[in-house]
């Protein structure tokens, strides 16, 4: 590359980088049909859900350790997808886990394990206690 390429370079990128942070901060754009947002709306607050999962692959076997640190439970799953064509990928069934609990999951291929991950869904919620009905 020439000399002269290189300063070019190395002067527009600052400031393109600073024309871009100072126009998309002065930017609000109303979405279609509705109505703009409030110049100074409260950022969301983070979901605090989701069991904290690592997940460790040798040869033929996956294993995740899933830790909930938060009130909700939270139903994952492991997936295992293996490396041959001809080899059955897993996926376990939902299990649950609780507030302060650690669970642990595990899948195998009969060769190699190509990749694993686990998913997470919020479980459903109990249903409300009967009222008016008396036991005997």
């Amino acid at each position: 590359m020439p000399a002269h390429r290189g300063r070019a370079v190395a002067l527009v990128l600052p400031s393109l980088l600073l024309a871009a942070g100072a126009g998309t901060a002065a930017v609000h754009t109303a979405p279609p049909g509705g109505r703009a947002p409030a110049a100074h709306a409260a950022p969301a607050a983070p979901d605090r859900f989701g069991a904290v999962c690592r997940t460790a692959v040798e040869r033929t076997k996956a294993v995740a350790y899933c830790h909930n640190p938060y009130p909700d439970t939270d139903l994952v799953r492991l997936h295992t997808e293996c490396a041959h064509w001809w080899d059955l990928d897993g996926d376990s069934a939902p299990v649950e886990v609780g507030p302060a609990q650690t669970v642990r999951l595990s899948s195998r291929c009969w060769k190699e394990v190509g990749s694993a991950w686990v998913t997470h869904e919020r479980a459903p919620e109990p249903p409300p206690p009967l009222t008016g009905a008396r036991s005997r």
